[in-house]
């Protein structure tokens, strides 16, 4: 599986390389109010990748930390659990003596 992975991956660079090296122009991006970035149109693809992916990473943040601060209450809720379980199994059962027949 690892050798299968690793060509993938070289598969994968030598693709994203190919295309890095058919699209050099140079190419224009206008903002509002007159702005214009101009520069290699794979540094700009790039660039627009990687704050897209930085934004998705801080859109998904909140719902990580609230499933890590669920998970920390169930564990502690387990505990406690596990701790009343071990309790009631401490406990010694009654003996045959301590049973009155009616």
């Amino acid at each position: 599986m690892k050798y299968v992975f690793r060509i993938v991956a070289v598969l994968l660079f030598l693709v994203f390389f190919g295309f890095a090296l058919k699209n050099t122009q140079d190419v224009a991006l206008e903002f509002f109010w007159g702005y214009e970035l101009r520069g290699p149109l794979v540094l700009l693809l790039l660039g627009f990748f990687v704050a897209g992916a930085a934004l998705g990473i801080l859109a998904m943040l909140p719902t990580v930390f609230r499933h890590r601060r669920d998970l920390s209450q169930h564990k502690q809720r387990l505990a406690v659990y596990e701790q009343q379980q071990m309790r009631r199994q401490s406990t010694t059962p009654p003996s045959a003596d301590s049973i009155v027949n009616p």
